[in-house]
């Protein structure tokens, strides 16, 4: 009896790690209402533009390591964790954002998994900024284009 309950409580852990690892790879959705998506090659051409700024919402460890010409790093942070992607919260500051609401705006961080710069783009458009872009293929996909980093 003391084999099958532990055997039991050995697959009720993997089980709930195996939770948690596709949580963490569950992908972004492939649409945000009043948001542009735009590619790699969408954002390089626009990179370096006098009214385009690009924000990094990876962790500033991860920006350290490499990021793309130009860009801000400006972390997002969860606030609420959930096992849901779809339902965490979080924030970042806001205050780094241009004042002008007509400002083209890129957010990205790791790729299609990457939550933090959906919730990003999503909150800039809820606070009535008109030109955001998000690019949702985002660091990875950059990376294994060979395009330029910065570090």
């Amino acid at each position: 009896m003391k084999k099958i309950s532990s055997a039991l409580l050995v697959l009720a852990f993997m089980l709930a790690m195996i939770c948690v690892a596709v949580a963490d790879d569950a992908v972004t959705p492939a649409k945000l209402e009043g948001a542009k998506i735009v590619t790699a090659d969408e954002v390089k051409k626009i990179l370096g533009q006098k009214d385009v700024h690009v924000y990094d919402m990876r962790k500033a460890l991860n920006f350290g390591k490499g990021h793309l010409q130009g860009a801000v790093s400006l972390p997002f942070k969860w606030t609420v964790e959930n096992e849901d992607p779809s339902k965490r919260q979080g924030e970042f500051n806001m205050s780094q954002l241009p004042q002008d609401k007509n400002a083209k705006i890129v957010f990205h961080s790791d790729g299609p998994s990457g939550w933090k710069s959906y919730y990003a783009a999503k909150t800039a458009k809820e606070a009535g900024y008109k030109n955001v872009m998000w690019y949702r293929e985002g660091f990875d996909d950059w990376s294994k284009k060979g395009y330029p980093l910065e570090h």
